[in-house]
């Protein structure tokens, strides 16, 4: 449950206000002549506290993690996607790609006609899961910070859902990039 709702209900029943989730941004300092290329892609990304890239993140770190409020989270975080990721990419089509996730997709009653709807989707959910903390850290290297979000979609086919693992890039000040629509289950 999102802390708004949480909130929400809290009130309703009388009961104490939970706390507000912590975030932090992360801030490289330019203190040397050396500089660590995951750091650099690390500055001003946001993170909650609980799911943060280790921190100090090598010896002799410059780094510092500054405090953020959730507002700012709340209504500052954006997310997106290339339509390209649905339509040629998951839905693969001419078969360049050879990685068969189309037929995950298909199985669940989507064809690549969905691409911009499934675009949509796992945008909206992507962001308020993001916002809510609801990520697991992935790999970490030269490109940058890589969290892995958990998708919740309807069947088309019968009766029920799907939940698949997306993956996403972090980039400064609460953006992140869609950089693979299924990335399993």
């Amino acid at each position: 449950m999102d802390y708004l709702s949480q909130v929400v209900k809290a009130a309703n029943s009388g009961k104490a206000i939970p706390l507000e989730p912590q975030w932090n941004k992360w801030i490289h300092r330019n203190l040397s002549d050396k500089h660590c290329e995951e750091c650099l892609k690390l500055h001003k990304c946001w993170f909650a506290k609980w799911e943060t890239p280790k921190w100090p993140h090598h010896d002799f770190c410059h780094c510092i993690l500054e405090d953020i409020p959730y507002t700012k989270v709340m209504y500052n975080c954006t997310a997106d996607s290339a339509y390209s990721k649905f339509d040629p990419y998951l839905f693969d089509t001419k078969g360049v790609y050879g990685h068969g996730k189309e037929k995950m997709f298909n199985s669940w009653g989507y064809s690549v006609a969905d691409s911009q709807y499934l675009k949509e989707e796992i945008e909206k959910q992507g962001l308020q899961k993001y916002i809510y903390g609801e990520y697991t850290l992935g790999k970490l290297n030269k490109d940058g910070q890589r969290i892995n979000i958990v998708i919740e979609i309807e069947r088309k086919d019968k009766k029920g859902t799907v939940t698949f693992v997306s993956g996403w890039m972090v980039y400064p000040n609460g953006h992140i990039q869609l950089t693979t629509p299924y990335g399993g289950k």
